[in-house]
């Protein structure tokens, strides 16, 4: 048997480290990747890869619409279209697949459906005024 030597001490020591370093980088990434899950309230139809789920429900008193889109209105909204009593609202699907609303600008949500909720609180029964794109 090979005499243990202080180069071959290292040697296993730096395999043996670097190989702990490896795992804990892969559990790391691992972990780091984010995990989508439902918002409270939210119905299953509305977590489905094809895209947001039709809607139209009174919320607050207010009559909110919302359904998939080909063509005409605003194109920020992926094909989607939200109106608040008959009025379109402008929607936008940002990059982290979260919406946000011309209402609720600065308060992004997980669903077109939650967009429309959060300018209804936001108007606070004011009307809601159609907003010229262009």
């Amino acid at each position: 048997m090979p005499e243990l030597t202080r180069r071959r001490a290292l040697g296993a020591a730096a395999a043996l480290t670097a190989a702990a370093g490896a795992q804990a980088v892969t559990a790391t990434a691992v972990s780091a990747v984010p995990r989508v899950s439902p918002a409270p309230g939210l119905s299953a139809a509305e977590h489905h890869h094809g895209g947001p789920a039709a809607f139209d429900e009174v919320y607050r008193g207010r009559r909110i619409e919302g359904r998939p889109m080909s063509g005409g209105g605003h194109h920020h909204g992926a094909g989607y279209a939200v109106f608040i009593d008959g009025v379109e609202l402008h929607v936008m699907q940002n990059a982290d697949s979260s919406w946000i609303s011309v209402v609720s600008h600065y308060d992004p949500v997980p669903t077109p459906r939650a967009a429309a909720r959060a300018a209804v609180v936001e108007l606070q029964g004011a009307p809601l005024v159609p907003f010229d794109a262009n």
